[in-house]
Order: C-alpha cells, then structure tokens, then sequence
C-alpha cells in the first residue's frame, strides 16, 4: 500500500552564507530501487547474500559448504610475530593503503604551507585514527619540546600568568567528542568535478576525543577586566598563525587541549598545547599555542581579511563566519569505488554541524527527485560526526546518489544552487556545506557528478 508522508523543516535564524529560511522535505513513493528503512535487518542481510548467490543454510546468514572441508591455512600451523620490548602499535601490512593524502587537485610543490586529508571512505565509525586526522599547517610543522614551552595570557586582564606545560597539566582535564573541519573542505568542487574520491572532496574532516582544560578556568584565574570582548590566539609555528575568538565563545566550550584519541598530541596536531574551538572551522583552533591575548576589538588579522573570509553578492566579503554549518556526505558507495553488480547495499556516510546535533538526513538514489530517510547510528553527539546508514537495492542501472542534513536547530543542508542565492561564488571559497552526489553507472562505478 502506497503513502505519502510530506513535512515541513524551517530553517533557524542563521548567517548570510544559509539558504532561505524555509524548504520543504518531501518524502514521496519511492521506486523499487530504494528499500524501506523499515526492513528487517536479518532479511535485508538473507537477501544480500542470495543475490550474491551465496546459499544460506538452516535459515541463518552463512554460506552452506555441503560437503566441503574447510581448508587450514598457514596461520594455524607457524608461530606468528613476536611483541617487541617496545614499540607503538601499527595497523595490518595488509591495510597500508589507508593514509592521509595530500590533495591532488591543488599542488604545492614545496609543501611548507598545506594540508594532508583523512580517507573518509576507510574510516569505521565516528572516531578518526591519530595518524589519519587531517592536518593543515602555513610554515611546516615544528617540533618543540614541551619542558621548554610556556603559554602566556595578557593584555586586558587583572592578573597575567605565564603557564608551563606542567602547571596546566596540574589543572583538572575533561574530555569531549567532537568533529574538526577545515574551512576549505570542499573548496575545489563547487561547480566542477575536480575531485576524484571523498578523501580529495571531503577530507579535510576529522573526529576524536579531546582532552584538555576548558578555557574559562584559565580565565578565571587571570580574571578579566570590564570591557573584554575578543581574545587573540597565536601559534609558536613559523607563520605565528593567529586568530582574533569573540569572548563568548571562549567562555562557552573553548579548550586548551594537549591530548587526543588517547594520547598526547602528535606534532603536526600542535604539540605540546593548542587551542580547540568546537564546531568552528580548524584554522580557529590554533596550533602550538604559546600566547593569549584579551583586547576589547578583533586584530583583523591577514587570516581574517585575505584568508578564512566569504565572497559576497555585490563585491563585499564578510569576515568571522567560523561557525560550521550542517552538512553531510556518502562515504560508501564513493568516486572510485566499483558496486560488484545490481543487488543490495548499505549506503554509508557521516553527517555533522557545528550548531549542535544531527536530528535527521535523508538519502536520494534518483538525483534528489525522491529522499528517504536514513538510520542515524548512536551515540549522537553534540558537535560530532554521526553515522549514518540506508538500505539500497541498485538494479543495474544509472543512478545518483546522495544526502542531505538536517541539525538540531532546524537548519536543511542546501544545494549548491541554493548557497549561490545569497553568496557569490567566484574565486578562493570557502565554506562549503552542499548537498554533494556521486553517480553510479551501468557499471558500477562510482564517479564525482558536480556538473
């Protein structure tokens, strides 16, 4: 039996980068490609393996082997690697293709100001390996010894202190989840397929746990004085990178942070010390941090005029829109990626915004003239990357998929040709949140479909 299921999702009050305030989300019959969501696991799973042509024996998930021996494999006739007396734990040689890249699209030869990205299509579950967290540096990465390093915090305070890294590690820690994405995530696909794979598109997008101080103890404790309103971070990396933060913010759920996924920052993560702003684009959670300063105005900064600003209608560029907005991409199927003939799939990919949860995202298979929704995958978490999953059975033939969005505060991820109503995209932009597709061809194969 057929049904309709049509809503209404607003828009919240948000920047001048959002789309309109308002979109419809309609849910309308779906073709036979797509599978219900609510579709039994077990079946789902039975179904996958009989396309495959795979039999199932005594009704359970398993391949029936009649009559067959399984064979014993050389594993379990030799001793296997001994463990060191020491040594830091490496995944399988079997698995030496998952690395960070460096991006294909746009070279830097001397590679003393660039990035390397997370390979999002390899990534299980929400939390990115130490060594695959992406990483973007502007003078190369320095190495400083952390017994030498001091942070100090001036300007309009009462009472100024300079900390070593032993006096902040003195401090009681927390530890949070959240995602961190480069402002330029996505930059060379706004218009053209520049992009081959979702690491290239997509990864400049990360997520691990967190561990540090929150901020406002350490002001608390050199004590603001009347009148603060922004404070200046800055880096100990040969660029000095810095960044003007609104007081809000760092009063709100800022961190110094000197630990992630476990362990204490690697270099190019900005060891000994950084600074971490949740849900803000990367370049705000300044590296190597070695001095704050309190000031009453931002310093309006070269990264905050020439850099990490947005292109707008009428020949302005707005500055400060740090804020990550709702977005979401399909990471499996992905470019570069073969579907192994028609048959079923689970559609795989993560959503996350900076404005808070992810409440919703829908998949299309028919290039967005239909959408379902998807199974999000718990924990979801404020300011953190969520998992999400959809059943899909391709039939063979031409199909475009993707997904789209949806926060806690209302907010839709919009089309690109939606962001193009309110910004002009023309030059180095940044921010990019589009709904973004991969085409599936007659042969499976999965290619960057931005017109």
């Amino acid at each position: 039996m057929s049904h309709k299921r049509r809503s209404v999702i607003k828009f919240a009050s948000v920047p001048s980068n959002s789309v309109p305030t308002t979109q419809e989300r309609e849910h309308s019959d779906l073709p036979s490609e797509i599978e219900p969501r609510s579709q039994d696991r077990r079946a789902f799973l039975r179904k996958s393996m009989a396309i495959a042509g795979t039999a199932l024996a005594s009704g359970t998930v398993g391949a029936s082997v009649a009559q067959a021996a399984l064979p014993i494999p050389e594993s379990n006739t030799a001793f296997g690697r001994p463990i060191p007396e020491t040594m830091y734990g490496m995944p399988s040689k079997f698995e030496a293709h998952v690395n960070r890249l460096r991006s294909n699209v746009l070279v830097n030869r001397q590679n003393f100001a660039d990035w390397s990205m997370t390979p999002l299509q390899h990534q299980h579950g929400i939390i990115t390996p130490n060594g695959l967290f992406f990483e973007r540096h502007h003078t190369g990465i320095p190495d400083i010894d952390p017994a030498q390093h001091r942070l100090v915090i001036h300007g309009m305070v009462k009472n100024p202190l300079q900390f070593t890294m032993d006096d902040l590690m003195r401090y009681p820690s927390v530890s949070k989840f959240h995602f961190m994405e480069c402002s330029g995530n996505g930059l060379t696909d706004w218009t053209k397929a520049a992009s081959t794979t979702v690491q290239q598109s997509h990864g400049l997008l990360s997520c691990t746990q967190w561990t540090g101080i929150p901020l406002s103890w350490i002001l608390d404790e050199v004590g603001l004085q009347p009148g603060a309103k922004w404070l200046l971070f800055e880096g100990a990396d040969g660029s000095a990178h810095a960044r003007s933060i609104p007081i809000e913010k760092c009063l709100n759920d800022a961190l110094l942070v000197y630990a992630q996924g476990g362990e204490m920052l690697r270099p190019e993560q900005g060891y000994p010390l950084r600074a971490f702003m949740p849900g803000w684009e990367g370049n705000t959670s300044v590296k190597w941090l070695r001095r704050i300063k309190v000031s009453d105005q931002p310093w309006h900064l070269r990264s905050e005029t020439a850099r990490y600003t947005d292109p707008m209608p009428g020949g302005k560029w707005r500055q400060f829109s740090m804020e990550m907005e709702c977005k979401s991409v399909i990471t499996n199927p992905s470019g570069g990626q073969k579907l192994k003939g028609p048959g079923l799939y689970e559609i795989e990919g993560f959503a996350w915004s900076g404005r808070g949860t992810i409440t919703a995202v829908d998949v299309t298979a028919d290039g967005g003239r239909t959408w379902q929704q998807a199974q999000l995958e718990g924990p979801v978490l404020d300011k953190c990357l969520t998992r999400f999953r959809f059943r899909w059975n391709w039939t063979g033939g031409p199909a475009k998929i993707a997904s789209r969005a949806v926060d806690s505060t209302g907010y839709v991820q919009p089309t690109v040709e939606e962001i193009a109503k309110v910004r002009a995209l023309v030059g180095f932009v940044q921010h990019h949140n589009g709904i973004f597709p991969w085409l599936v061809n007659a042969a499976g194969e999965v290619k960057n479909d931005i017109a």
